[in-house]
Formats: C-alpha cells, sequence, structure tokens
C-alpha cells in the first residue's frame, strides 16, 4: 500500500522558507517568518516592486467535479515543479485550505501526492491565522451593528432589514438561519440572522480582492449591512467598523509563501468557494506573484463554468490581470463518471463510457475558448489503473477537438511527470507572446439581469432564467440604486452546469432559477444564488474530521 498524501508531505525534506524567498530575489527584512517553514512578505516591499515587468499568467481550470476527483491544485503544483525543472522561473498561486472541507469530505487544497505544497499539516488546519482574522472581522461588524441597534438606533436601521451575517469556518448546517437577541432587552432586539462558512463572506471577498491595505479599508466601509425604514442603505463606514475591520485584517493582508515538496514557491493566500463566492486567491499573492517570476500558476475553483468565468469576468475585469493560457484538468475516472458509470466501477475500463462523457469537457473547453477567450491546454491527470486504450481515446478526442493535451503523472512522479506538460503550456505560450484582453461573458453596461441571463445561456448552456416576483424586483432595485454596472457573482451546484447536482454530462435547454439576490458592494458584485445551494454547508453523514487524530508526540494523523 503506498503512502498517504499526509505521509508524503511529512516526510518531505523543507528548506528554511528565507531560502525559499532568496530564489525569488526578496530580502530577508521583508520576510515575517512564521516557524521556520512559512512566512508572509510585508506589504511594504510588494509595493516597490508593483512597476516590475510582469510574468506569464497560467490560469488552471478543469472539468466538473466529481466524487473521483479531478486534481486541480495537484496540477497547479506538479505544473509549477516542472516548469521548474524545465530551466523557466517559476511559482504558484493557490488559495488556502477552509475547515469547512477539511473536517468535511473534499479534503484539503495543498494538492496530493507528490505534487503538494507544505507544511500540508499547517497549511489545511490554522495556517498563519488568515481565516480566523476574516471571521473576527467579519463577527465584529455583525456586533457592532446590534449594539448600534440596542443603543438608540441613531441611524434608524430598519430590524427587519439587517442583512449582514456572521461567518464560521466549520461547515454547520444548524447554524444557517438562526434567531438573536433572545432574553430579555438587555441582550438587544430579537430578530432573525444566520452564518454563513467565512469562504463566502464578503469580507473574504473583498480581502481577495483588495489592492492594498488602503483599498482594503475603503471596501470594508462600503459594505452595505442594512437598510432604513425608508430603504436607504446603512454601510459599515456608517458605524466607524471598517477602520477596527483593518485592523484585524492588517497582518493577514500580507501574501503567506511556502513551497512545493520539490521547493517550488508558492504564495498561499485567501480561499473564497467558488460555488458560493468568486473562488480565487488573493490578487495581492497573484500580482506580486507575476513580478517575481517569468511563470506563474493560478487556480479558480471547480470548472470553467465558475471559477474559470468568475475569474475572468470579476477578477480581470476589476484588476487587469490578464492570463496568457488555460490549463483545463480531466481525468478518465472523471469523464467516465460523467457518462453514467458508479464510482466503484470506474476502475474498469470503459471507452464507451469516457467517450459519453466528453461532452463535459467539450462544453468547459467551449467556455474557455469561444466565451472566454483563452488559448488551451488539457492536462490529462493520469491514474495508475487508467487503460491503454482510455487514455488513447482521450487523446483522439483532444485531436479532434483542436486542443493540445498532455498525460502527466505528477501525483506519482512530481514534476518530472509534468514536463511534457510544462513545455507545451511554454509553446502555446511563446505563440501568444502578449497576452489579449479576455472576452467577457457579458459587457459591463448591460443591466444585472441580462449579465445573469448571459452567464445562463453561453455558460451553463440554460435556456433562460427565472425568478419570483420578490427577487426580480430586488433585482431592478438594485439596477435603479446604481450597482447595475457591478458583475454578477453565482452561487450555484459546482457538479453540474445546471442547477440539478445529478445532471451529468452537458445538459442544455434547462432553465436557471434565482433564488435569492445579495449585494456585496464592498466586493463590488451581486450574488445570484441559485437553485438550492447554501452559503454554510453542512457535513457529512462521515465527515472527514472522524479519522483526524493527534499522537503522543503531537504528529497528526489521519488528515488525507
Amino acid at each position: 500500500m503506498g503512502l498517504s498524501n499526509i505521509e508524503i508531505a511529512q516526510a518531505a525534506q523543507l528548506r528554511p522558507i528565507t531560502e525559499i524567498a532568496a530564489t525569488l530575489g526578496i530580502p530577508a527584512d521583508a520576510v515575517i517568518p512564521y516557524g521556520t517553514t512559512k512566512a508572509k512578505i510585508a506589504l511594504p516591499y510588494l509595493h516597490e516592486i508593483g512597476d516590475r515587468p510582469q510574468g506569464r499568467l497560467i490560469l488552471m481550470t478543469g472539468t466538473s467535479p466529481t466524487p473521483a476527483g479531478e486534481g486541480k491544485s495537484t496540477t497547479v503544483v506538479g505544473l509549477g515543479d516542472a516548469l521548474n525543472r524545465i530551466g523557466e522561473k517559476a511559482m504558484i498561486c493557490l488559495r488556502e485550505p477552509a475547515q469547512g472541507p477539511v473536517f468535511g469530505m473534499k479534503g484539503g487544497a495543498c494538492g496530493g501526492g507528490y505534487a503538494q505544497v507544505v507544511p500540508m499539516e499547517d497549511i489545511n488546519l490554522h495556517f498563519t491565522g488568515d481565516f480566523a482574522a476574516i471571521a473576527a472581522a467579519a463577527n465584529l461588524l455583525a456586533a457592532l451593528v446590534d449594539n448600534h441597534i440596542h443603543h438608540g438606533n441613531e441611524l434608524g436601521i430598519d430590524v427587519r432589514r439587517v442583512s449582514w451575517r456572521r461567518a464560521l469556518d466549520v461547515n454547520d448546517r444548524a447554524l444557517r438561519d438562526t434567531v438573536i437577541g433572545l432574553g430579555g432587552t438587555g441582550n438587544g432586539y430579537p430578530r432573525e440572522s444566520g452564518f454563513d462558512i467565512v469562504v463566502a463572506s464578503e469580507v473574504m471577498a473583498i480581502f481577495c480582492l483588495a489592492t492594498s491595505l488602503a483599498d482594503l479599508k475603503q471596501r470594508l466601509g462600503e459594505i452595505v449591512v442594512a437598510y432604513t425604514r425608508d430603504r436607504r442603505p446603512v454601510r459599515a463606514r456608517d458605524l466607524n467598523a471598517h477602520g477596527a475591520m483593518t485592523a484585524l485584517l492588517r497582518d493577514a493582508l500580507a501574501p503567506n509563501l511556502v513551497q512545493t515538496i520539490e521547493h517550488t514557491p508558492a504564495f498561499v493566500h485567501g480561499g473564497p468557494f467558488a460555488n458560493i463566492a468568486h473562488g480565487c486567491n488573493s490578487y495581492l499573492a497573484t500580482g506580486s506573484a507575476l513580478r517575481l517570476a517569468d511563470y506563474v500558476v493560478t487556480e479558480a475553483g471547480f470548472g470553467a463554468d465558475l471559477g474559470g468565468e468568475k475569474f475572468v469576468d470579476i477578477l480581470c475585469r476589476a484588476t487587469g490581470l490578464r492570463p496568457s493560457l488555460a490549463v483545463v484538468v480531466a481525468t478518465v475516472r472523471s469523464l467516465k463518471y460523467q457518462g453514467g458509470v458508479d464510482v466503484a466501477d470506474l476502475p474498469r475500463e470503459d471507452v464507451p463510457a469516457l467517450q459519453r462523457g466528453l461532452v463535459n469537457l467539450e462544453r468547459h473547453l467551449h467556455i474557455v475558448r469561444d466565451v472566454l477567450g483563452l488559448p488551451a491546454v488539457v492536462a490529462i491527470n493520469h491514474r495508475a489503473e487508467d487503460g491503454e486504450a482510455e487514455v488513447a481515446a482521450l487523446l483522439d478526442a483532444c485531436e479532434r477537438m483542436g486542443v493540445t493535451a498532455s498525460v502527466a503523472t505528477h501525483f506519482t512522479d512530481g514534476g518530472a511527470g509534468a514536463e511534457d506538460l510544462a513545455r507545451k503550456v511554454v509553446a502555446e505560450c511563446t505563440r501568444h507572446p502578449e497576452p489579449a484582453e479576455p472576452a467577457y461573458t457579458y459587457p459591463s453596461e448591460a443591466t444585472l439581469w441580462d449579465k445573469m441571463t448571459a452567464i445562463a445561456t453561453r455558460v451553463y448552456g440554460a435556456e433562460g432564467i427565472t425568478a419570483d416576483s420578490a427577487v426580480r424586483a430586488q433585482i431592478q432595485r438594485l439596477q435603479d440604486d446604481g450597482y447595475g454596472g457591478l458583475p454578477v457573482c453565482v452561487a450555484k451546484t459546482q457538479y453540474s452546469f445546471s442547477t440539478d447536482p445529478s445532471a451529468l454530462g452537458a445538459p442544455e435547454g434547462h432553465t436557471v432559477n434565482v433564488r435569492e439576490v445579495r449585494l456585496a458592494a464592498g466586493a463590488r458584485f451581486i450574488v445570484m444564488i441559485c437553485g438550492s445551494i447554501m452559503t454554510m454547508p453542512g457535513l457529512p453523514a462521515r465527515p472527514a474530521a472522524a479519522s483526524i487524530d493527534v499522537d503522543a508526540d503531537g504528529k497528526i494523523t489521519g488528515l488525507f
């Protein structure tokens, strides 16, 4: 039996983080160590290098996620290691893992096998405390709202229209909808409220979109927390909350530097989910990495329909980031699953099922190339049980689709197993020396309704969108209040192009129902919540937390 991910990570020989920083030319006085193997890079230094030429940005995306796993984060690590192995100066940027999936069922976000960022246990658990700071800032704002109401409510907040929710970095379905303020007048006014998981909080989105400490503070002040009886918005700055929130986030805003098993530098910073938020690591990490390396590999959460679309329509539009190329990760197992094979039967060779499931890959390539306007390469994340005929069929299909493909074995072979992929990525980038502006899914001047319709029809293959009269009225009110120019961030199941997680392949002609709309004025986008997706997930029947333990020597076990 092979080693587990955590056993491989614990056996890795890590270099002091100051040495990793030195390979990027980062001076010692800009490195803020958190122990010997992880550090933050000081914001003043990152601003100093802001006028350097930028390297090439490689966006990692993939097919629709399945229980079989696709390995996007693993492929980010493998490609970063491989680029360095073939003589390029490369680093990677990943999101920080949320404790919800760590203790739930998805797992961590450090990659896998011999393509991991380390120290894996630290990163998957508390790391440098960024998520705790984000939760504290979100909950401070909630406390200040309720405190203001309790002490006379000078701003005239309508307690029925308080929209700000508290945050927690654990999946807890019991906290989705709550009643607070019970127990008498000393405890405030009773009202309905709820919790979001930290990665769905607007504070997380702001944290990852901010370009500086000053921009962070400005955005935090713009958060709309409630409305008055005459529908005037009440913002965080009206409560003088944004200064204290910025103080809580000041240290967290500096990107975290770690390394891969092969010592490739990695920024791991920020972590919004792509199925309920915008799904990208912090702009400060990615923007800084582009000035420290010639190639930067980053990922957008889940498939091209969620993270990929949001990376372009939200992050690129707001910050000017321009990917040179998108790498679409596909596996034989996941495509067979899309073709109707049960998880238990996936190890058996089944070329016809793979061919049925290819429609999913084809749809994601359509989104990347035709909707978002990015050149693409397919990374076939190889597994030991993949049949030769299956791999050959997948390579033939990629050739018919007119896309370069590479079989990569980085999970078992580390960076050496992705060198062919790295060479093909470099060759494709060479054919496109200057990254073009992406072809956005919708124009900025379109109405919010039309933006959502464009995402549903052009990206999800839907016939159109629906919403009840109250939601339609809310969308129109946001339009009339001057928010119509903001991009749309869709919260939707990641398992299907539709809102039905069981609709595999590439469904067409369905409708997307917008169940709820939320204004994220500080993040500067509108959240459209579709289908049955929740912004506070629940734990599964057998949570991963039940397998995690610590021995008498303090060694963590069972963490993947």
